[in-house]
């Protein structure tokens, strides 16, 4: 059983992985430096992405730092996971469905002492892919429309390197210092009248982020936590290439040209999250998030960053009634998250509607899980020239923990 399920999801996890490239196609991934990814570890899917109080004892918590400060001594965890979406685009005339095979993260922990811990990781921060045609535009100030075709791809990255400290048996603290690298390309052609004007584009981007958190353990089945993700500016440059169309005359205006183009700004972002856990067998987890988005002062021509809200909620279950079972040693879980976008497009919120379910099984004679969760949701609205998103999603989370430097006393 052990072997099996680990050449299974290592299996499935590599095939996940050789199709990183196409991690996105919404829509909404034309705004800034495209969509954000949510790459969550464990069994973190499974509870609607909620987690922010949980101890990082069975699987890293990629949510707070300050969770490495509970990694069980001489325990080395790795986890890898990847993600296949089913999604169907609905505008007020048509809809389209396209399938994604993505990768979702790479990581390792393990302790430093007997009350720290530290974790490296690499995952997506945004997928910037995207086809557009053809789409009715208004020209500002005028009762005349221009058409718009555009198609992207690429995104940013985001290497992490975290450290948690626990100061006694209640509380801990931790910090994360990111890296973020990558580029998007984005060609966009815009037909006003008899004349187009094509636009092909690459842009490098590069930059650093701390992420600041604590845990607070009020008793042992009460947890409390705090994150702090702190603005930065993230700098830009790009490779441009312009050209026009009239009476098929072709006119190159730039060509390759190398210039700096505006910083992408990110935001100040502060979360509160609680884990309580009922009658040993039930434990809920329920986070807020708030993103400073306004602060920015950035906007794109299609739409506007505003402040976000998000909410999260998850609840596990296990029955532990025989732990020579290996059913009643099998964890399930359920979630719900709900946010309210950080895009306005045409005065209209791109908020975002979301419910889960999983399982964690345990890899036999290990304390090792695979972590299966399904997830139902739904993304912007069907009015006002805006596109709504319905997608299943199947996330695969391989955590294996391995205990090191230790003599086995029984063969």
């Amino acid at each position: 059983m052990k072997s099996k399920i680990v050449y299974l999801s290592c299996f499935i996890l590599m095939s996940l992985t050789s199709f990183s490239q196409s991690i996105s196609s919404s829509p909404y991934s034309l705004y800034g430096v495209g969509s954000l990814y949510d790459s969550d570890f464990g069994v973190i899917p499974s509870i609607g992405s909620s987690g922010m109080a949980l101890p990082s004892s069975t699987f890293i918590n990629n949510l707070n730092p300050a969770s490495l400060g509970f990694i069980p001594q001489n325990h080395f965890m790795f986890d890898i996971g990847g993600k296949a979406i089913v999604t169907t685009y609905q505008s007020s005339s048509k809809s389209e469905s396209r399938n994604n095979f993505q990768f979702s993260h790479l990581a390792l922990a393990f302790p430093v002492s007997k009350n720290s811990g530290f974790s490296i990781a690499l995952k997506p921060y945004s997928s910037a892919a995207f086809r557009i045609s053809n789409l009715k535009l208004p020209i500002t100030n005028s009762q005349d429309y221009y058409y718009l075709t555009a198609a992207g791809s690429g995104g940013l990255n985001n290497f992490d390197l975290s450290y948690g400290y626990k100061f006694g048996k209640k509380l801990s603290l931790g910090a994360t210092a990111s890296v973020l690298f990558g580029n998007t390309s984005d060609d966009r052609s815009f037909l006003i009248m008899n004349t187009i004007t094509s636009i092909q584009k690459k842009t490098n981007y590069s930059g650093f982020r701390a992420t600041l958190g604590a845990q607070y353990k009020i008793d042992s089945t009460f947890t409390i936590a705090t994150t702090f993700k702190l603005p930065t500016q993230i700098g830009a440059s790009k490779v441009q290439t312009v050209q026009s169309v009239a009476d098929d005359v072709v006119t190159t205006v730039e060509s390759n040209v190398k210039s700096d183009t505006d910083d992408y700004y990110m935001p100040l972002e502060m979360g509160v999250g609680i884990s309580k856990r009922f009658k040993n067998n039930v434990n809920m987890t329920l986070d807020y998030e708030k993103s400073l988005w306004n602060n920015t002062s950035q906007s794109e021509l299609y739409g506007d960053f505003v402040n976000q809200d998000r909410f999260a909620l998850g609840f596990t279950y296990s029955t532990k009634k025989n732990i020579r079972k290996y059913w009643d040693r099998v964890q399930y879980a359920a979630g719900a998250n709900f946010d309210t976008g950080y895009l306005e497009v045409d005065g209209k919120r791109v908020n975002n509607a979301a419910v889960s379910f999983g399982l964690s099984l345990p890899i036999e004679n290990t304390y090792s899980a695979l972590n299966i969760s399904y997830s139902y949701g739904q993304r912007g609205r069907i009015s006002d020239n805006l596109i709504k998103e319905n997608y299943h999603k199947i996330s695969l989370n391989l955590s294996l923990d391995g205990i090191w430097f230790v003599k086995r006393k029984i063969d």
